[in-house]
């Protein structure tokens, strides 16, 4: 039986994904992401370098089977912006996981109550980025011209990127957190994942709160820079949004495999950074070769600028993350072997 995308004189047409395609998949997806919750909540425990390692395999195998349906079922085209737009998801997925990190550091959180406080966390990046993704996809079909913007943000982004990190969205969320803490009733005493308690006959908040809203703020940040990466790669919204749950899924155990490492690999923000500007630079030139714009080459298609594949597009993200984790761990293991020999 030749798949749907197989024209019967043996040529390859262009056909839209599957409804019952994109419907099984939500659905599969919802399950797995219920029984990830229920997991987290009844079963709180800090799990071992094995279990975490293991369940990261699962969700990446579970994604790239679902990224060899893709290709069956709709396709080369699609299976191959779905992989792109995972592999550069999952890339910003482990940055965002950094500012977890910091944040659960921060906060001094205690390691029996990560697990759960990392999958609201991630529950909110999904429903900050569902959100983003409808009102990208309404802006790309409303305005050509959002490419353009959507281009200039992303090399602004991956500019910062190189030389400041994700730092400056520390700080902002810090900012945030510390405005809210000083007019609300914190108190430094955690009650499993209560947000309120009486102390003293008074109602107060406790830390929960606050890193909520810390972990929220940073999945906005995170939502306005990734979404638009994305949209760069492909602009089916359902490509979008289950690349996204694919990255995010499986990164409560990366916490708890590489979370230790990650402020250590000195080159992840550069990889990262790259990703952001390339695409940004993609995203504008597809723009230019789309063109419609009247004061922009009369209103034609500036046919000099190249428009980037996706295979393309999967190749450079695929190098430039290569790159910026051996160099980093590369360097790691330098600085251990120069310690080690201080001694």
């Amino acid at each position: 039986m030749r798949p749907p995308w197989v024209a019967s004189m043996g040529y390859i047409v262009e056909f839209e994904l599957p409804l019952w395609f994109q419907v099984t998949s939500l659905v599969v997806l919802s399950a797995v992401l219920i029984v990830d919750l229920m997991l987290a909540v009844w079963r709180p425990h800090v799990p071992s370098n094995t279990e975490s390692a293991l369940w990261v395999s699962f969700y990446v195998a579970l994604a790239v089977i679902f990224g060899g349906l893709m290709f069956l079922f709709s396709g080369p085209q699609y299976g191959a912006e779905f992989l792109a737009g995972w592999v550069t998801e999952y890339s910003l997925s482990i940055d965002n996981l950094f500012v977890f990190v910091l944040i659960l550091s921060a906060f001094a959180v205690p390691r029996k109550f990560q697990q759960q406080i990392l999958m609201i966390g991630i529950l909110l990046a999904i429903v900050f980025r569902g959100i983003f993704i409808l009102l990208g996809a309404a802006l790309i079909a409303s305005f050509s011209w959002i490419f353009y913007v959507f281009g200039a943000f992303l090399v602004v982004v991956g500019v910062q990127q190189f030389f400041s990190g994700r730092g400056d969205d520390v700080q902002r969320g810090n900012k945030l957190t510390t405005f809210l803490s000083k007019r609300l009733d914190v108190v430094n005493e955690w009650d499993g994942l209560k947000l309120r308690i009486v102390v003293d006959g008074k109602k107060v908040f406790t830390p929960v709160l606050v890193v909520l809203i810390a972990l929220g703020t940073a999945d906005v940040i995170f939502a306005v820079d990734s979404i638009p990466a994305i949209y760069g790669i492909t602009e089916s919204p359902f490509i979008v949004f289950t690349a996204n749950v694919f990255a995010l899924m499986g990164l409560r155990q990366l916490y708890f495999l590489l979370g230790h490492l990650i402020d250590k690999l000195a080159y992840l923000h550069f990889g990262i950074a790259f990703i952001l500007t390339f695409i940004g630079l993609k995203m504008v030139s597809h723009a230019l070769h789309e063109n419609d714009l009247p004061f922009i080459n009369g209103g034609e298609h500036v046919l000099w600028a190249p428009d980037i594949g996706t295979w393309t597009s999967l190749g450079v993200i695929v190098a430039a993350m290569t790159v910026a984790v051996v160099a980093s761990v590369i360097t790691l293991r330098a600085e251990r072997a120069k310690a080690s020999s201080t001694r």
